[in-house]
């Protein structure tokens, strides 16, 4: 009985431990890609502006990926991103006005040379 509740305990512990990591009032929305790889799209207040945060792993470096971030619908980055050691992922960083009421930020990214498709939503 102590046992099985130990192990609970440890296992509450590491589900919350990523959740400890982000901010007060961030928002990630995490998901899988069309392949092997998974996509992560955070969004943070920073000094009433909103970061946005776009990263794909795919644990293959050297790969060249085309990116595009939508705001509302309005294209606010667009470019080519290629994956990086040690990890083989990459990131890309912007910051966008915070609009009145939700900001929906749309991130998609394809891989050049295989296709693969990463495509996040997350509103703040």
């Amino acid at each position: 009985m102590v046992m099985g509740a130990l192990a609970m305990l440890v296992l509450a512990t590491l589900a919350a431990a990523p959740a400890a990591q982000a901010k007060a009032g961030d928002v990630i929305e995490r998901g899988s890609c069309s392949d092997a790889s998974t996509w992560k799209l955070k969004l943070s207040q920073e000094n009433g502006k909103i970061e946005v945060e776009f990263e794909v792993d795919q644990n293959v470096v050297g790969d060249v990926w085309r990116v595009r971030i939508l705001h509302d619908g309005e294209l606010v980055f667009s470019g080519r991103r290629t994956t990086q050691a040690p990890s083989g992922s990459f990131e890309v960083r912007i910051v966008e006005p915070n609009h009145a009421g939700t900001d929906r930020f749309v991130a998609r990214a394809r891989n050049l040379s295989t296709d693969e498709v990463c495509r996040g939503v997350a509103t703040f």
